[in-house]
């Protein structure tokens, strides 16, 4: 008769079973907690981006106030520069004696120097003293510069001038700031023209493209001209003032413009604090060059032996 099993050693099957219950739960166990830890990563990531975020939203420490010396020794290299870019500068208005300076400059107000010098040949050809200017007929003044804009006025102005010219000053053009802003019609910026460019006296010339550019540069933050002029005057030495007036202005024309500045084409973009308010592609800013650097005619019909460009056609050319 075969031996009867006892109860402890039936249905081994089961009893593996509750043995392996314990690693089963486990298991499970473990299972249901890796989501959780995986679900926890993206909040951390999450967590470290809006750190990142903030930091750069963060307002960036102000740089410390630029040092006088230190505005000085960078605005005399910015001058150096221009120096070697325009070593041809020069005024850009056509004339041969103080009076012509002194008209061409006061018809030059709100309009360009290359319209100024096309008109005044006839002008100049028909007057050529402040005595035949004085003596005119008002409306056949009006005729010859109407090409300059505003000619009613700006014929009061210089028959004026002229007229003052002979009067008091012997029909001679003053060398003294004091006396060339009494006359009408000239101001500052006009006499500066006249003094450094007729009669060799230093001067600072704020026309709107000198102010629009020391301003950029942060030269000083002045808008008022008689401001600016004091501003920069304290930056460089006197001898240099005359041609630091003809190099900015020079760079405001061809390449520093108001709305579109060709920063990819600047020289000078390593020293520009305001580098990238322009364009920046090179191939595109080359298109916005203006004058010789653009490879385009200059302003003046008869430009100076060094200019590198080409004259200006007369009023009327194709």
């Amino acid at each position: 008769m075969p031996p009867v099993s006892k109860p402890s050693e039936q249905k081994p099957a089961t009893v593996g079973a509750a043995k392996s219950t314990p690693a089963k739960k486990a298991a499970a166990d473990a299972k249901k907690t890796a989501p959780a830890k995986k679900a926890t990563a993206p909040k951390k990531a999450t967590a470290a981006k809006k750190a990142t975020a903030a930091k750069k939203a963060a307002p960036a420490k102000k740089a410390a106030p630029e040092s006088h010396t230190a505005l000085v020794r960078r605005a005399r290299r910015i001058n150096r520069e221009l120096a070697e870019v325009y070593s041809y500068a020069h005024p850009e208005l056509d004339f041969e004696n103080p009076f012509e300076l002194l008209v061409a400059t006061v018809l030059s107000a709100q309009t360009t120097d290359l319209r100024v010098n096309q008109t005044t040949p006839r002008l100049f050809a028909a007057y050529p003293t402040p005595e035949d200017l004085a003596a005119a007929n008002p409306e056949e003044v009006e005729e010859l510069i109407r090409p300059t804009g505003f000619f009613r006025a700006k014929t009061k102005s210089i028959m004026g001038l002229a007229t003052a010219l002979r009067d008091n000053h012997g029909g001679e053009v003053p060398g003294r700031i004091e006396d060339l802003v009494k006359l009408p019609g000239v101001g500052r910026k006009t006499a500066f023209v006249v003094l450094g460019n007729a009669f060799g006296v230093p001067g600072i010339t704020v026309d709107t493209h000198f102010g629009r550019l020391v301003r950029r540069w942060k030269w000083t933050e002045e808008t008022d001209p008689v401001k600016v002029e004091a501003a920069i005057a304290d930056l460089f030495p006197k001898s240099e003032w005359t041609m630091l007036s003809h190099r900015v202005i020079f760079h405001g024309r061809r390449i520093c413009h108001s709305r579109k500045p060709a920063c990819g084409a600047c020289p000078i973009a390593d020293l520009c604090p305001s580098y990238g308010e322009g364009e920046t592609d090179p191939e595109k800013a080359k298109k916005l060059l203006k004058y010789e650097m653009g490879g385009l005619p200059g302003q003046r019909l008869k430009p100076p032996p060094d200019y590198p460009g080409k004259a200006a056609p007369p009023l009327g050319a194709a």
